[in-house]
């Protein structure tokens, strides 16, 4: 059975996406069956990964009752890597899965492992009833954070909270500083003080994935921000096991 591995993060703008794309990527690279899925209705993924956006797609009936999560699934120009892209009608999705439907992202996800080697979820911020099924489903958060104060405080949070709501059953949580600008000395002194957590640079070639709808290692495969991100993919299978 597959592995769920969900980038997530309370606060948004911290390079959440790019993470999750470049982790895919690599996953796959290394030979593993992987599929990504953007369930943050801003559907960063796709467009990261150059898939045209398609006006009146529903992402959100993937979570209606019945539905079959698979028949979302589109390949991407990267073998091995397969795609569930999300739209603007995930912008309800905390309410909806609210009322009646507190299991369900587990069940999709589960129908969905025995296809693949790992499943990657870009994942809303914040922390509400999407978060919390996020974190019954997953077997391993990855959480990237900024080396800033709050943003440690945030972490902080999110640690009490998985020890509250899901105890022994919490899944493990690898911490990744994002946007490092070691020119800084609180960024250096972060970086520093966590030595276990990889660690991605602030740098321009990141950016680029917008410019060139790709995987960071597919046109940069040489930069020290994809060699970052390979480390990524290296704690990530470390972490699982």
């Amino acid at each position: 059975m597959g592995k769920v591995i969900a980038v997530y993060s309370m606060k948004g703008g911290v390079g959440k996406s790019s993470l999750a794309v470049n982790l895919a990527h690599g996953l796959s690279v290394a030979g593993h069956r992987t599929l990504i899925w953007d369930i943050d209705a801003q559907g960063a993924v796709a467009f990261l990964l150059g898939h045209s956006y398609i006006a009146g797609a529903k992402a959100k009936k993937i979570f209606a009752k019945d539905a079959d999560a698979a028949d979302a699934i589109v390949p991407t120009d990267w073998p091995g890597l397969d795609l569930i892209a999300a739209d603007l009608s995930l912008r309800h999705l905390e309410t909806d899965l609210s009322e009646d439907k507190p299991k369900r992202l587990r069940k999709l996800l589960a129908a969905l492992t025995p296809d693949y080697d790992r499943i990657i979820l870009d994942c809303p911020p914040g922390l509400g009833e999407i978060s919390d099924q996020i974190f019954r489903a997953a077997d391993l958060l990855v959480v990237p954070v900024m080396p800033a104060p709050l943003a440690l405080r945030t972490l902080d949070q999110v640690e009490e909270h998985l020890a509250d709501v899901r105890g022994k059953k919490a899944p493990a949580l690898l911490p990744v500083l994002s946007m490092v600008d070691r020119r800084k000395g609180l960024h250096r002194d972060t970086a520093d003080a966590h030595p276990d957590w990889p660690t991605i640079p602030h740098a321009s070639v990141v950016e680029q994935m917008g410019v060139q709808q790709s995987p960071l290692t597919a046109f940069a495969g040489k930069s020290a921000a994809a060699r970052a991100f390979a480390s990524v993919v290296v704690k990530v299978e470390a972490a699982l096991g």
